[in-house]
């Protein structure tokens, strides 16, 4: 067994209303920079005005980042630390998807350290170097489920086609506020790229080789709430029940993320949206996924025979493919976001250069003949 070394510092608020808390939970500082996407749904829905008026209750002052993309940018991390300090926010709130919640990660480590952000990216081009200072206090209020990003440190941003993680103890979200009810106007697409991330995320969790007892409890589980409940959400966003589901299978995914590691799934998927960040994360990752589990099932019998015995099933493999088929997923095609074969081989180089790290967490190597192949299989 191995050694077990976990720490998770978030205080979690989860369920149905939760929001509300906002009013009264303990909060790291008196003046948020508030940090959101540059689309509309988070104004349009409503949650963004609650988010104010909450803090406003209770005296604390706001200032709004709203410049994040889907993929968020190091020059959108740059801006809104300079800003963060400009308006002295002491603290950031997440507020939204994976995007806004990885950037104010991201925000608030360069809100407190001097230089480039990539001076502290291990991987790609980045100089690895320490933090100088903590990052400030990081809230995350997540109205999507598929990251787990609320209760773990990662945060994935995007520079000169390097798509890379990064995280310490200081980007651990402090609170994160997890209400289902936020998550009912996602489009049923959307819904179902951010529900396979969570699964992904759980999955690979529970094959890496720093797997323990520990985070595979909070990988099957996950992987279990979203077998079960993804297709109701993606056919009926407003069925609050499978939404509770599938935002605990992602919040248990951030669970795994803290305690286990994501794998070579993961490295190929951030080096297609480094290249081409018109491609939801999730699409990526559903993209190549089918080869990918294909290569560990034969490899790995024993750990797909126990994912699948937690949802009742034999072959792992075949319930990916089918819950594939019923959340409408299955005739995803990178060709149709303007990618060609032509671009794998340099997709794989990227994501061995960019984030190599993770092919050393599968259980299993494969080498960078393993890793074409499963692309080139995917492509359609």
């Amino acid at each position: 067994m191995n050694l077990i070394n976990h720490f998770i510092p978030t205080r979690l608020l989860f369920g149905p209303g939760s929001l509300e808390q906002l009013a009264s939970c303990d909060l790291p500082g008196k003046k948020a920079l508030i940090v959101i996407t540059n689309g509309k749904s988070i104004r349009t829905t409503g949650t963004l005005g609650r988010v104010e008026k909450l803090l406003q209750g209770r005296g604390i002052l706001t200032a709004l980042y709203d410049k994040i993309t889907p993929n968020p940018e190091k020059a959108q991390v740059m801006e809104g630390a300079a800003f963060a300090r400009e308006q002295d926010c002491d603290f950031v709130i997440g507020l939204g998807g994976g995007s806004p919640i990885d950037a104010s990660k991201a925000i608030a480590v360069m809100a407190t350290n001097p230089g480039d952000y990539w001076d502290y990216i291990s991987g790609g081009t980045g100089s690895a170097n320490p933090l100088i200072e903590k990052p400030l206090p990081i809230v995350a209020i997540t109205t999507t489920a598929g990251t787990g990003t609320e209760v773990d440190p990662w945060t994935v941003v995007t520079h000169n086609g390097e798509k890379i993680g990064y995280g310490c103890d200081g980007t651990f979200p402090a609170v994160a506020i997890v209400d289902p009810e936020l998550m009912v106007s996602v489009p049923p697409m959307l819904t179902a790229f951010q529900g396979f991330d969570a699964l992904f995320h759980a999955v690979e969790c529970f094959l890496a080789n720093i797997a323990t007892p520990i985070s595979r409890l909070f990988s099957l589980k996950s992987i279990e709430l979203v077998v079960k409940s993804l297709p109701t959400a993606v056919r009926d966003g407003k069925n609050i029940e499978a939404r509770a589901d599938v935002a605990l299978a992602n919040t248990l995914s951030g669970f795994c993320e803290s305690t286990s590691c994501c794998t070579s799934e993961h490295s190929l998927a951030h080096a297609i949206g480094g290249f081409f960040p018109n491609v939801p994360h999730g699409a990526a990752l559903i993209s190549v996924s089918l080869e990918w589990f294909k290569f560990f099932a034969a490899r790995l019998p024993e750990e797909f025979a126990t994912m699948a015995k937690q949802v009742g099933k034999t072959d792992f493999v075949e319930v990916l493919s089918e819950l594939q088929e019923e959340c409408g997923v299955s005739d995803l095609k990178l060709s149709e976001y303007g990618i060609k074969m032509d671009d794998m081989g340099r997709i794989n180089e990227s994501a061995w250069f960019t984030m190599g790290g993770l092919f050393d967490l599968d259980q299993v190597k494969m080498t960078k003949e393993d890793s074409l192949g499963i692309l080139q299989r995917s492509y359609r």
